[in-house]
C-alpha cells in the first residue's frame, strides 16, 4: 500500500504531463499524439521501462529524498504546427503547467483533508506526494535545457540563429542533466525554487 501511494501519484503526474504536450500540440495543428493512441489515460501506451518503472523503483527501495520519473515522450511533429516557434513554446510549456495544476489541486484536498493537523490516512499521504512530485517535475522540467521543457521553450524565445546554435546541444543535453544531478549541482539549483514553491502549497 505504502509503494502505491507513491506510484499512483507519479503516474499520474507524468501521463498526464505528456497527454497535455499532445493535447496542446493537436490544438495548435499537430494530431501526431492523437492518431499514435498517446491522448489517453491509459498508462500503457506511456510507460518507459526505465523512467516510468525502473528509475522511481530504485529511489523507493533507496529512500531517496524526493521521487522522479518520466512517461515516454509523446511524438510532436513541430513542423506541422501552425506556427512552429510560437506554438513549440506553448506545446512545452503545457507538461509543467498541467504538473502545477495537479499540485494546486492536491494541495487542495490535503488541506481539505485537515493538512498536517488532520487525522493520518492514505488518501491524504498521497495528495501530500502528489504536490510534492509534480512541483519536482515542474520546475526540474522548467530548466533552460534540452530536451527538457525549459530547453524547448527557450528554443522559441531565442531569436533564429541562437536558436539554433541551442539546439545543437540537444544529443548531449540529458548526458548533462544526469551529470548535474548525480553531483548534486542541479539540486542546489533548483531545490530552493521548489522548496519554495511547495511551503506555498503546503
Amino acid at each position: 500500500m505504502e509503494i502505491i501511494v507513491y506510484v499512483v501519484p507519479l503516474l499520474a503526474a507524468v501521463i498526464l504531463h505528456e497527454v497535455a504536450h499532445g493535447y496542446v500540440a493537436k490544438l495548435c495543428g499537430d494530431p501526431t499524439a492523437e492518431k499514435m493512441g498517446r491522448l489517453t489515460l491509459n498508462p500503457l501506451p506511456h510507460i518507459d521501462p526505465v523512467g516510468t518503472i525502473l528509475l522511481p523503483g530504485l529511489m523507493i527501495a533507496s529512500g531517496a529524498p524526493f521521487l522522479f520519473g518520466w512517461a515516454k515522450p509523446v511524438p510532436v511533429a513541430f513542423g506541422r504546427l501552425r506556427n512552429p516557434k510560437t506554438d513549440m513554446v506553448k506545446v512545452a510549456a503545457a507538461g509543467p503547467a498541467m504538473n502545477i495544476a495537479i499540485a494546486i489541486l492536491s494541495a487542495f484536498v490535503f488541506h481539505a483533508s485537515g493538512g498536517f493537523n488532520g487525522e493520518p490516512g492514505l488518501f491524504k499521504l498521497g495528495a501530500l506526494i502528489s504536490v510534492q512530485i509534480n512541483i519536482v517535475l515542474a520546475v526540474l522540467n522548467l530548466v533552460p535545457m534540452l530536451p527538457l521543457d525549459g530547453g524547448r521553450i527557450l528554443v522559441g524565445l531565442l531569436p533564429r540563429t541562437q536558436a539554433i546554435a541551442f539546439a545543437k546541444l540537444e544529443p548531449y543535453g540529458m548526458m548533462i542533466v544526469i551529470a548535474l544531478l548525480a553531483t548534486g549541482v542541479l539540486g542546489r539549483v533548483v531545490g530552493p525554487v521548489r522548496d519554495l514553491i511547495i511551503s506555498a502549497l503546503l
